[in-house]
């Protein structure tokens, strides 16, 4: 344990230069045994090489900034030009936060400090460290640890920019996203002027816990990768392939009025992942010749398809039942209630098959998130669900909660209105959302099928002779003054 010791602290000492040698010692004398030594070696290695990509950026921003604006470090302007030329709100308060960190006495940052607070950034992983970091960077009054609601405006904004340019259909724009931010921050910030930094990281965790990630999961993406190309970065437009696992809105011919793009990428932040889990592409052919190159494919983003719309479909609990049972895998359930500013949006989130039975079903991914006016996730829990048509005895209707003696969600038997924590509202639509891999879908589909063929057989049994005079609907026509059913002998 001493020679250990003894040894770290001598590496520490022996290591300004990189080649000198603590005086007296000899190879592999004072370390105890060759092998520590030479893991201790290959993990300095290793964290020097880390570095690498931090070290050769600063470098050359170093460079440009002195070569285009004659200061000796980082300036604001080179920061933006070659790093984040599309989002300059998002440079400007990285810079800014990297310059208050490293207590910068000029305007422009030195290049060890730089690195040090990039170096940081880069090895954080703690989800709380994370959104913490980026709150206090969009904050105007970092050091009073205070957020304004135009402060965290501005930061999810450019959470919801930075996931529509890298949409997977590519980029995408949403006339509902003041809506949708307004929503997020009449929850957090209920009326009041401002919050302090804690509150809010506690409540984005709370609610929407993965809504800042893509702005790390960017940043660090940059500081990784910018320094190949800084060179050519001025002459072109920012580009990059950078998969943010925002779900992909397949539409329709009637479109989706309830759930917009921008309101499926927060639900996404909200949702246990299993709603928006990425699919694994489809394997290679056995022994095709592109069988090695399984391993580089991207999983392909999650696909959320719409099952059921009653604008289209029709309002009712059987057109319900026809377009969601029968789907094996998790789905949303949008639910408009009210008119005009204060409509009410919930999200009821199964995470599995829908059942039509009299008890209380669900696992632990099972939620219920308000959307609009006001965004909150109200309850996540298992066995909150419910469904009932058809057994007597049992309240039918749906509902979500986990007390079912006081459910925070009752629709009605004749699904035209529901109560939500004991307020009713008229029920304006209802759309459904499968959120499973397509196979799902074309089951459920293949399901529908038969159910089809099945109904037609049933109308296309031939009734003989004997069984039509007792048949109840010969009795119907002759009520209706109909007694010859059989005209063949006229």
């Amino acid at each position: 344990m001493g020679n250990h010791n003894t040894h770290e602290k001598s590496g520490t000492e022996g290591g300004g230069s990189g080649t000198s040698t603590p005086r007296g010692s000899t190879r592999g004398t004072r370390s105890g045994s060759s092998g520590e030594l030479q893991g201790q070696q290959e993990k300095t290695e290793s964290q020097t090489t880390s570095l690498v990509p931090v070290e050769k950026l600063g470098k050359l921003l170093a460079h440009r900034s002195q070569k285009e604006d004659g200061i000796n470090g980082v300036t604001e302007k080179s920061f933006t030009k070659y790093l984040f030329p599309k989002y300059p709100d998002l440079a400007r308060q990285f810079y800014n936060y990297i310059h208050g960190s490293g207590k910068c006495k000029n305007k422009h940052v030195p290049l060890s400090t730089f690195r040090q607070q990039c170096e940081k950034i880069l090895a954080m992983l703690d989800d709380s460290v994370i959104i913490e970091t980026y709150v206090r960077m969009f904050s105007v009054d970092a050091d009073e640890g205070t957020v304004t609601p135009d402060d965290l405006r501005s930061l999810l904004y450019i959470s919801y920019k930075l996931s529509m340019d890298h949409y997977p259909e590519g980029p995408q724009t949403c006339f509902m996203v003041n809506k949708t931010l307004t929503a997020v921050l009449r929850g957090c910030f209920n009326n009041k002027d401002s919050h302090s930094v804690g509150f809010v990281v506690r409540w984005l965790e709370e609610h929407c816990h993965r809504l800042i990630f893509p702005v790390h999961r960017y940043c660090v993406h940059v500081l990784a990768t910018r320094h190949r190309d800084v060179e050519t970065l001025a002459a072109r437009a920012d580009g990059g392939a950078l998969e943010l696992g925002t779900p992909v809105l397949e539409r329709s011919a009637w479109g989706s009025p309830a759930l917009p793009v921008s309101a499926a990428w927060l639900l996404a932040a909200t949702a246990p992942p299993l709603y928006s889990r990425p699919l694994r592409a489809p394997p290679p052919p056995a022994g095709s010749a592109a069988a090695w190159l399984a391993r580089l494919v991207c999983a392909l983003p999650s696909h959320w398809a719409p099952l059921y719309a009653s604008r289209e479909h029709g309002l009712g609990a059987n057109r319900f039942l026809h377009h969601t049972l029968a789907y094996r895998g998790p789905t949303l359930v949008v639910l408009e209630g009210g008119s005009g500013p204060d409509a009410l949006t919930l999200v009821v989130c199964a995470a599995q098959e829908w059942r039509d039975t009299h008890q209380y079903w669900g696992t632990p991914d099972c939620a219920l998130v308000q959307l609009y006016p006001t965004y909150a996730l109200v309850e996540q829990a298992p066995k909150m669900l419910y469904l009932n048509s058809c057994i007597r005895g049992y309240p039918k209707g749906l509902r979500a909660g986990s007390d079912p003696r006081k459910p925070l969600l009752v629709v009605n038997e004749g699904f035209d209105s529901f109560t939500f924590k004991g307020v009713p509202y008229s029920l304006a639509a209802i759309e459904v959302w499968g959120c499973g891999e397509q196979s799902l879908r074309d089951a459920q589909i293949e399901v529908k099928k038969w159910q089809v063929r099945e109904a037609e057989r049933q109308r296309q049994v031939k009734i003989s002779a004997a069984d039509w005079i007792e048949h109840p609907d010969r009795y119907l026509l002759e009520l209706a003054g109909r007694p010859q059913y059989n005209n063949s002998s006229s």
